[in-house]
């Protein structure tokens, strides 16, 4: 168990002179601890992302509909989400996060070994179970562990970490099928070894990470966070629709080998690498609520350039989803805004509840939106972007109630606080 090798660590240190200050500082150092986990997360996720669309496609004859299943399968875990936190009663977050990214790691090693439809769904939703759970924890260790002021632009240094090695993922598949042509099974694989040694070092190597105030436990449903689960449910839809369905528009409509999906998720990170800390610094200084409002026209915007690129409407129609997907890629970042949204308007209590909760809400439409879809998709591939834009209007309809300046008491334009002034 993971808290057993941190207890190791701590009853039986290195030796003084080992260990150097400014090693030791980075073993109780947050951002470090954020930094590297989202590394090792998104290394082995960005392997199999970067892999299953060709592989389902080449290898185990997916169509439309077989890849919205597989993407509906994926989202299962996160609609259960919330069943972490059960686990708390049992782990800290920090070891329950430890515990998802092995899972993680396992269920991508095993992914290339069974081509087949019911191999894929099997594999994808153990890794999902990793993917989610980890994700839970992370969000909620990082809105405990980084202050209110610092969180827009730490999170933004943490996310272009998290492109950097994403970067590094795509870069690996892109050059080994150019160079090599490999086995599908054999990337999988590397994947999956890489991110469970990962998380071992993590293990031995950082020292316990705890936010400052006691969780609740158990589920935390509060009526003023109400505009908080609306943009969560909204952006679970929304984002799915390009998760399972923008990079197998570029693989079926427009033949697009493994090579060039990975080159283009490579550009898209190495953008990120530099994007997203200055994404993270703008959020904290134009505030939540322009972020949010920016990033739903961004998403309109997408969606409709999808529609048409998949309608034959414009000339060059491939560059023109390859540009798309690159354009939604980046601003991908500004999710950020959500999140600091929901750490100023909480109470510090309810940050690790409410995240389980919250990932179960982003999912409850991502779970069906891939499965309708993919048969929607089958009819007609250009309705799917259209009605991901009328989703995303939806979102931007909620996103106007922001306040300026989000605080408790203060969760949206409607609500006027006892304590604090209407703006």
């Amino acid at each position: 168990m993971p808290s057993v090798a941190w207890d190791s660590l701590q009853r039986y240190p290195l030796p003084p002179m080992v260990m150097s200050p400014r090693l030791d500082a980075l073993k109780s150092n947050p951002t470090a601890f954020l930094i590297t986990m989202a590394a090792v997360n998104w290394f082995g996720f960005g392997i199999w992302q970067g892999l299953i669309t060709n592989f389902g496609r080449e290898v185990a004859g997916f169509t439309g509909f077989e890849n919205g299943l597989m993407q509906s399968v994926r989202e299962i875990p996160g609609l259960l989400a919330v069943s972490a936190l059960l686990f708390l009663y049992l782990l800290r977050e920090q070891s329950f996060a430890y515990a998802s990214l092995l899972l993680l790691g396992v269920g991508v090693a095993a992914t290339g070994f069974f081509p087949s439809t019911m191999g894929i769904l099997i594999t994808t939703i153990m890794m999902s179970f990793g993917f989610h759970y980890y994700e839970t924890m992370n969000q909620s260790l990082a809105l405990q562990l980084i202050p209110k002021a610092e969180a827009p632009a730490t999170l933004g240094l943490v996310a272009s970490a998290q492109a950097q090695t994403q970067l590094v993922a795509y870069a690996i598949v892109a050059a080994t099928f150019w160079l090599f042509s490999p086995g599908f099974w054999a990337m999988f694989l590397f994947g999956g070894i890489v991110t469970i040694a990962g998380t071992l070092f993590m293990i031995v190597f950082f020292k316990r990470m705890q936010g400052s105030v006691v969780q609740r436990r158990g589920i935390v449903l509060k009526r003023r966070y109400g505009l908080y689960y609306a943009l969560t449910m909204f952006s679970g839809a929304r984002r799915q629709i390009f998760m399972a369905f923008g990079a197998f528009l570029l693989v079926e409509q427009f033949q697009f080998s493994v090579a060039k999906v990975a080159g283009l998720l490579l550009f898209t990170y190495a953008i990120n690498t530099f994007a997203a800390r200055i994404i993270g610094r703008w959020i904290g200084r134009i505030g939540e609520r322009r972020a949010i409002i920016f990033e739903n026209c961004s998403l309109i915007l997408v969606f409709l350039g999808y529609a048409v690129a998949t309608a034959g409407l414009v000339p060059m129609a491939a560059a023109v989803a390859a540009f798309f997907f690159v354009f939604d890629g980046v601003f991908t970042v500004l999710t950020i805004a959500l999140r600091t949204y929901f750490q100023k308007i909480a109470d510090p209590e309810d940050i690790a509840p409410t995240a389980g909760v919250a990932f179960t809400i982003n999912h409850i439409m991502a779970v069906f939106v891939p499965f309708g879809f993919g048969l929607i998709w089958l009819w007609n591939p250009s309705a799917v972007f259209v009605l991901g834009a009328v989703i995303a209007t939806g979102s931007l309809s909620l996103a106007v109630l922001v306040p300026h300046t989000p605080r408790k008491g203060h969760e949206t334009l409607l609500r006027r606080s006892t304590l604090q002034p209407q703006e």
